[in-house]
């Protein structure tokens, strides 16, 4: 379908003078010369050595992986994107396998799965567990049992990176491209890859990083999975309003009257509320499946 030349290298990086000379040599190897940093104002020679190994070298708008992969999407033209982190955790050579499913037609989108083969060193115990919650959790929601959503490593074809509509500007943009991929109904293939050991510090924050990620996966349902969203706001509405109810009928039964005027009113009003909520979730995800429907059509008059 497509030669080296349609495939774009994308590489964020920030602080990665270790590793990006490498990288880029690498790719530059296995035939790829089609190489785009995006660089997010990096404190050492990251820009420099890069650009010495002939890659094409931009400042990144604003702050953090998100919007450098952003950016990168907005300004890259080329049939085909490899995405993959600056930091060395990630074989070049991988690619191959990955681009497969993109150039045979039978994916839009293809991520490395970290989490069959890993060297000694790659996760720590948190990292791992936090890694596998995260998934179960994004199954959950999102009803497509992934193995690696915070994969750093992805393929993709023109029309899917192009079609993606993010908004995320950290770490959780991997979470985001996974459900936007999903909520686009594009096809997704999950590839085994190795992943190696951090030469450096990393930047990730695994309790801070990983708890801003669960937020993005439950935000992210809203527009996905609305009954689920607002089923979980109505229901603690519903139950606030019981609670308060049940001291209400618990206090009118010991003394024959209603006392708590007030109270009354609040349960009432938590209630109906928590009822208003849940039905305007179900008119959502009807609404939602509706668009997935029409999707579909259009796709197959394609």
């Amino acid at each position: 379908m497509t030669a080296e030349d349609d495939v774009l290298i994308l590489i964020p990086t920030l602080n990665e003078a270790d590793s990006v000379g490498s990288l880029i040599r690498d790719f530059k190897e296995l035939g790829f010369s089609n190489i785009l940093v995006i660089d997010g104002n990096s404190t050492d020679a990251t820009r420099e050595i890069a650009k010495s190994e002939g890659a094409e070298v931009i400042l990144q708008k604003g702050k953090g992986k998100g919007m450098a992969v952003r950016q990168a999407f907005e300004i890259a033209d080329s049939e085909i994107l490899v995405m993959i982190d600056g930091d060395g955790t990630y074989l070049p050579s991988d690619v191959t396998k990955l681009l497969e499913p993109i150039i045979e037609g039978r994916a839009d989108h293809v991520i490395g799965n970290r989490l069959k083969t890993y060297d000694k060193g790659a996760f720590t115990r948190l990292n791992l567990i936090g890694n596998r919650i995260l998934n179960k959790i994004f199954g959950m929601l999102y009803g497509e049992w992934l193995n690696d959503i915070l994969s750093g490593y992805r393929v993709f074809t023109k029309e899917a990176y192009k079609g993606l509509e993010l908004k995320e500007s950290g770490f959780g943009i991997e979470t985001e491209i996974t459900a936007e991929t999903i909520k686009k109904d594009m096809r997704i293939i999950e590839l085994p890859i190795t992943y190696k050991a951090r030469s450096g510090t990393t930047k990730l924050k695994p309790i801070r990083d990983g708890g801003r990620i669960a937020f993005t996966i439950y935000n992210l349902v809203r527009t996905y999975n609305p009954l689920f969203y607002f089923g979980v706001i109505g229901f603690l509405f519903l139950l606030i309003g019981c609670v308060s109810g049940a001291y209400v009928v618990w206090d009118w039964l010991k003394t024959p009257r209603i006392e708590h005027i007030p109270l009354t009113i609040f349960t009432t009003l938590m209630i109906v509320t928590g009822v208003q909520i849940i039905i305007f979730g179900i008119l959502s995800d009807i609404i939602v499946l509706l668009h997935k429907e029409v999707m579909r059509s259009i796709k197959g008059e394609k």
